[in-house]
């Protein structure tokens, strides 16, 4: 485990899964996971760039940027091998040559350890036909991919679906591991949002009106505002964690504020310009549901004021969130 920010608790898995663009999208997924980067990892002495990477004896990989306390080392690998064919040593799925092999690079002794334990169950598994060929090296260097890399499928949903299928990828994925309650799928919970119907008759007026207007709720006169209690914030349209109270803080302000997100995987972050000055909106990944706006006005050490409105929020007590299917979160409450 390779601590990258003592405030928020951050380790680095540095992962080679094939196309970067992919392994990020995946990645990105699993909760815990706080940001994937895209990039080159080896050993060689000059820089790579996409042009030269490979011809420099680098692999295209990504760093994934995690909370140990929500997501383990351990379930971070198991996740990423239910995402690439292990059993490849000639790249991945379209994408051939050394520059798209497979490997796990480990910073320490604990992580090659743990490496080659998680290789050792998937081998036992009996899911492939064929020797797992992933490589475990020590970790030396990586160097960020450029910024068109970066967050592609995001940036370029049309093209990366169209790729994502045609690889190969995605077929393998779903015939490896369909059905299996151990599975890709299973790994990470499956939030959505319902049809406008269904809304209407779920929700408040108040709350449809800000998750699904980009309303605002009076200040002070809501649900969550002066609530100490200790427990989650949730995406009240599709149940996505979103806040935690140990990040909750009383603004003066009448909304509820925290002063970083819980499960940076489910935030989205858009330009707001709707009351003649630009501010920094904030939604829920999944439901796409409008939550607030985020200031850099907050305290230390985040310097974040992420101002939500109640409406948008279901709080779950810490006593509650076994039973509402949040039970990973319990880790952060220590009786």
């Amino acid at each position: 485990m390779t601590k990258t920010n003592d405030t928020q608790n951050t380790a680095v898995a540095t992962l080679a899964g094939g196309c970067f663009w992919c392994v990020e999208s995946d990645m990105k997924k699993l909760p815990g996971v706080v940001k994937v980067v895209s990039g080159y990892a080896g050993n060689a002495p000059d820089a790579p760039a996409y042009e030269t990477y490979s011809a420099l004896g680098y692999i295209e990989a990504v760093q994934v940027h995690y909370d140990p306390r929500q997501v383990s080392y351990e379930q971070i690998l198991t996740y990423f091998f239910r995402h690439i064919d292990p059993t490849d040593a000639g790249g991945q799925f379209a994408d051939r040559g050394p520059g798209y092999e497979s490997a796990v690079f480990y910073a320490n002794d604990e992580e090659k350890q743990a490496a080659r334990q998680v290789l050792a169950k998937l081998t036992k598994s009996g899911k492939f036909d064929r020797p797992i060929v992933t490589k475990t090296i020590p970790f030396a260097k990586f160097y960020a991919a450029e910024d068109y890399h970066q967050d592609y499928a995001e940036k370029n949903p049309l093209h990366y679906k169209a790729y994502r299928s045609g690889s190969g990828r995605e077929g393998f994925i779903q015939k490896v591991w369909k059905g299996d309650q151990n599975g890709a799928s299973a790994d990470v919970p499956q939030y959505g949002k319902p049809d406008d119907a269904v809304l209407k008759k779920n929700l408040t007026k108040m709350q449809y009106d800000v998750t699904q207007k980009n309303g605002t709720e009076p200040p002070f006169q809501n649900e969550y505002v002066h609530n100490k209690k200790e427990g989650i914030y949730v995406d009240i349209v599709s149940g996505e964690p979103l806040f935690s109270s140990l990040d909750k803080y009383d603004s003066n302000t009448g909304w509820p504020s925290f002063t970083q997100p819980l499960a940076p995987e489910n935030i989205v972050k858009k330009e707001d310009r709707s009351l003649f000055s630009t501010r920094t909106e904030v939604r829920s990944r999944h439901a796409g549901s409008h939550l607030g706006h985020v200031f850099p006005d907050g305290p230390q050490p985040t310097g974040m004021r992420y101002c939500m409105n109640s409406a948008a929020l279901r709080f779950i007590p810490k006593e509650e969130l076994e039973k509402e299917g949040y039970g990973r979160y319990l880790k952060l409450f220590p009786l």
